[in-house]
């Protein structure tokens, strides 16, 4: 005969085990709390950004609509210029990084707004201090060799790289790890609560008889403790000898 459970039978086996679903869980969390703490390497973002603008060269000091237009579609071309061995293997001589153009270029993000002239680049490294060394240098790097490939001379710092004091790190996220670390134990410890349930052929309860022999229950023997078995037995005793007296 098919077996079927209701929620409030699912929510009792839950409520059964549930010291042992919260310990599990907390367990877990402070396991993955304490794992990204000690042992996931934390890395940290540095950002600068520069401004594309072509310098002002007429008597009025204007700058052309078409000079914009310019300005942007050269964004393009500069973003793939400043992550090219050229820069990157100059940046790393500069700072005596032991990384190559490819190892430096994955630690580097160029970005820029649609239609804007300004660009982020951006630095992930496990040592702030040095992410904001290479992002710097490589932007200071790149209006050089930018001169000196294409003759022209429009790149402004806007916001130079500055980590801070105290920089907090971008990776690892102690709270989500440990939240996700949480949730795990509770699915983990919900599903061995039922698993147990499952395992257990036991039978406990009236409702037990009649699901699993599919009989009914006459009659039911109450339980007795274990001096109330042997009071009776004492008094059984005393009145035999008082009899053999």
């Amino acid at each position: 005969m098919e077996e079927t459970i209701s929620l409030k039978e699912l929510i009792v086996i839950i409520k059964k085990r549930l010291g042992m679903i919260i310990a599990t869980s907390l367990l877990l969390a402070v396991l993955g709390g304490m794992f990204t703490f000690f042992f996931i390497t934390k890395e940290y973002e540095v950002s600068t950004q520069f401004l594309v603008n072509q310098q002002q060269t007429d008597q009025t000091n204007t700058i052309q609509q078409s000079d914009i237009r310019t300005n942007i579609e050269l964004i393009n071309t500069y973003n793939v210029i400043i992550k090219s061995n050229r820069i990157l293997e100059e940046v790393a001589n500069e700072l005596d990084l032991d990384l190559s153009a490819t190892q430096l270029g994955s630690k580097l993000t160029v970005t820029n707004e649609n239609q804007s002239q300004v660009v982020t680049v951006t630095v992930r490294d496990t040592d702030p201090r040095r992410a904001e060394n290479i992002a710097n240098t490589t932007v200071d790097v790149f209006q050089e060799e930018i001169y000196e490939l294409m003759n022209v001379d429009n790149v402004s710092v806007l916001n130079p790289a500055d980590a801070g004091i105290n920089p907090l790190p971008v990776s690892p996220n102690l709270t989500l790890n440990i939240v996700i670390a949480f949730i795990l134990g509770a699915m983990l410890s919900i599903g061995l609560t039922f698993l147990l349930e499952y395992l257990d052929t036991s039978v406990k309860t009236e409702e037990d008889i009649e699901r699993y022999l599919d009989l009914p229950v006459i009659g039911t023997v109450s339980h007795m403790a274990e001096e109330d078995i042997q009071q009776p037995t004492a008094k059984h005793h005393r009145a035999r000898k008082e009899r053999g007296a």
